[in-house]
């Protein structure tokens, strides 16, 4: 009989202690991949890395003073609109992932209140 209590203690400790490794270890590890594929395929469309590369080249290979000079306009303008819009992402992806952390304490100080 006192070994089935035990047991049953062990069990719901393992049980809540696993919980919140997964929750935050693995949770977290989640939402990190997400957030790094997000990135690279949002990559694939404002290409900041490539553009970054090919910062002083000349635009479509014109080497006369105007192309380089166009080129590195609008090379700083996509940089600039690519780095506000990765910069608006992450924001909205670390507030997301601050909620998905404060759930189970508000959930727990609110079962505690209740």
């Amino acid at each position: 009989m006192n070994f089935a209590f035990i047991y049953i203690i062990q069990r719901f400790l393992y049980r809540f202690v696993d919980f919140f490794h997964h929750w935050y270890v693995d949770g977290t590890r989640f939402i990190a991949h997400k957030f790094i594929s997000v990135l690279t395929e949002m990559d694939k469309s404002f290409a900041v890395k490539i553009t970054l590369r090919h910062f002083f080249d000349p635009l479509y290979k014109d080497y006369s003073i105007v192309g380089r000079i166009l080129g590195i306009i609008f090379r700083s303008i996509r940089v600039a609109i690519g780095g506000a819009v990765y910069i608006v992402f992450a924001i909205v992806f670390l507030f997301l992932y601050l909620v998905w952390i404060a759930i189970p304490a508000v959930l727990i100080i609110l079962a505690v209140r209740g």
